[in-house]
């Protein structure tokens, strides 16, 4: 049901004011004492999906979050020291991050956007975390005047739309609505803000078309809504933010976000991968690996590795067999094993990759870069 909602005609050139700060420094009030803050912190989201795939997440990077009580909103991570975990709405951890009570966050590119609104002091230190997926798209009815409208060129040259009688469009994105319409050049657009099931405002008549977030599309479907192309605001999914001034002014932010990235990158890296064992009959490691190396899906990381196994025959060790360790994709599992067969590979062993550490990740340096140092 679409609850709260109200229609307010929007100006398309004009822009949302950003959120209030709670406070403009790095400092909490105690007992009407200003003191600068210790501790490093973490934002992450309060409930839902995001959350529970955020916590596997970090798990999976051995960093657990341990609660003393799952009501509490404060937690800690045993691994990394002098880290809180503040559990928050994921608009409540952006507005935070640009107050300074927060350091470090945990959320979706939409919310990000939407309510950083292009504020230098986010940074965004790991843009792909891999869950969290949805784009943000305009939708309208697959009915009526709309039947055979399928782009977002269409919509806007419908002769429908005037000054006093705009598109309406109902959303809960009131900063990457009218910014998206205005950078698209379309004029005569009116937003509503609502809570609830958009889905169900053009059907009830209260808008023309919705932007809103969409994963698989069934929903809209199930609504009589279609996507349209050009419609997509934004691709998002889960990433991890940074302040700023707390990455350059606060004690041990650096060091610590650095420590999450190495983490996440090695992990999500190694996700999808297998470390392929193989034995394989050879005069010597070279040749061996001049047979594996003509294989394309055989080359690994860097190459593949090659040693020799040691066998005693008659009384004497000899290495007539070499051992082959290869990183192989998810994807290319079968093909990649069905080659080393060809080649004459044989006692193949298959086991998954939980981490991959790089020499240094790429997104280190860019953050440095970023932060000019």
């Amino acid at each position: 049901m679409l609850t709260m909602m109200s229609q307010i005609r929007l100006p398309l050139y004009c822009c949302y004011a950003s959120s209030t700060s709670i406070s403009e420094t790095h400092h909490q009030v105690l007992n009407g004492n200003t003191v600068s803050r210790q501790e490093i912190r973490l934002g992450l989201p309060s409930k839902g999906r995001m959350s529970s795939d955020t916590l596997d997440l970090l798990k999976d990077c051995q960093l657990s979050v341990k609660q003393v009580n799952p009501r509490q909103y404060v937690a800690q991570i045993p691994q990394i020291s002098n880290l809180e975990v503040w559990f928050q709405r994921p608009k409540d951890i952006v507005r935070k991050l640009l107050s300074g009570d927060l350091d470090l966050g945990i959320v979706g590119l939409d919310v990000l956007t939407e309510f950083g609104q292009g504020n230098e002091d986010l940074i965004v230190v790991h843009e792909a975390l891999e869950y969290g997926d949805c784009r943000l798209s305009i939708a309208i009815p697959q009915y009526g005047i709309f039947e055979n409208v399928n782009s977002l060129e269409e919509l806007a040259k419908m002769p429908q739309w005037t000054e006093d009688k705009p598109l309406r469009v109902a959303t809960g994105f009131t900063y990457l609505g009218p910014k998206f319409m205005k950078d698209n050049g379309i004029k005569h657009v009116a937003f509503s803000t609502a809570d609830g099931a958009l889905e169900a405002a053009p059907a009830m008549g209260i808008a023309d078309a919705i932007l809103d977030l969409v994963s698989s599309g069934t929903t809209l479907k199930e609504n009589n809504l279609k996507e349209i192309e050009g419609g997509t605001v934004l691709e998002s999914q889960a990433a991890l933010v940074a302040s700023r001034r707390s990455m350059i002014g606060r004690k041990g932010v650096l060091e610590t976000t650095h420590e999450m990235l190495e983490r996440l990158e090695a992990h999500l890296r190694a996700m999808g991968q297998f470390t392929v064992v193989a034995n394989m009959r050879g005069s010597s490691a070279e040749e061996v690996a001049e047979r594996v190396l003509s294989q394309p899906s055989l080359a690994g990381l860097q190459g593949p590795t090659v040693s020799p196994v040691f066998c005693k025959r008659d009384g004497k060790v000899s290495a007539d067999y070499y051992a082959i360790v290869i990183c192989v994709p998810k994807k290319a599992l079968y093909k990649s094993i069905q080659q080393l067969r060809a080649i004459g590979g044989s006692g193949v062993l298959v086991s998954p990759l939980t981490y991959i550490f790089d020499e240094e990740t790429p997104r280190w340096r860019q953050l440095l870069s970023k932060l000019g140092l």
